[in-house]
């Protein structure tokens, strides 16, 4: 994919998630363009309402080397789990209430939903501090291993995939995953799926066609922007 084809799957993907309540004015996602270059979501840009004009280019450093505006504060985030993890070509990091919910009481995530063990076993950063500097961004990523996702303390979420339709599914799944969870929370203790289950919803949904098919219907949803 072009450049410019990259970008508009990033813009996507972002009114996806805004749309779906997993960001709101702060989430921020990334696809790598090379070893030091990514493309990412301007800090101060409108979620909802994004075009490509608020996606920019910029180095490792978080030096900005196309386009207009300034990384989140957190770009940082994105280059320790790029550093640590050659593989990932595209990033997620969201807020959502649901996961988020589960963290702020210590409540583990467990697989209650097929697509939710997706993501599961879930490595949890334990600190609510902000992904601003290299330090803690090596702690995320070190958090994280060779997961898809990981969760962090009353803060939020991040998942990772070898492009921004695969770290997008992961990150509907598994706040999905947590909906559900928290929800049968209320009423009493949730099923959680046993490992020789875990390991057949891994075997068969875990697959290209299955995911665009998770992107495509939520695309379908996006609102033209008049």
């Amino acid at each position: 994919m072009s450049d410019t084809e990259l970008k508009q799957q990033l813009v996507d993907c972002i009114r996806m998630l805004e749309q779906s309540d997993i960001i709101d004015y702060n989430g921020h996602c990334s696809i790598r363009l090379s070893e030091t270059r990514a493309l990412i979501n301007i800090g101060s840009c409108q979620r909802s309402r994004l075009t490509v004009d608020d996606i920019c280019t910029i180095d490792m450093d978080g030096k900005v080397l196309e386009g207009s505006g300034n990384p989140p504060l957190e770009m940082h985030l994105h280059w320790g789990v790029y550093r640590a993890r050659p593989e990932v070509k595209a990033v997620v990091h969201a807020h959502p209430k649901w996961s988020t919910f589960l963290t702020m009481v210590g409540e583990p995530y467990r697989p209650v939903y097929a697509q939710g063990s997706l993501v599961y076993p879930m490595p949890l950063l334990d600190t609510p501090n902000s992904i601003n500097n290299r330090a803690i961004a090596d702690r995320l990523a070190a958090t994280l291993g060779d997961r898809p996702a990981a969760m962090m303390k009353s803060h939020g979420a991040v998942t990772v995939g070898k492009d921004i339709v695969e770290a997008f599914v992961l990150a509907n799944y598994l706040e999905e995953n947590a909906y559900r969870q928290y929800m049968a929370l209320q009423i009493g203790k949730p099923y959680s799926f046993s490992a020789e289950e875990i390991a057949l919803c891994q075997e068969k949904l875990w697959t290209a066609t299955l995911f665009k098919r998770t992107w495509d219907h939520f695309r379908a949803k996006l609102p033209p922007l008049s």
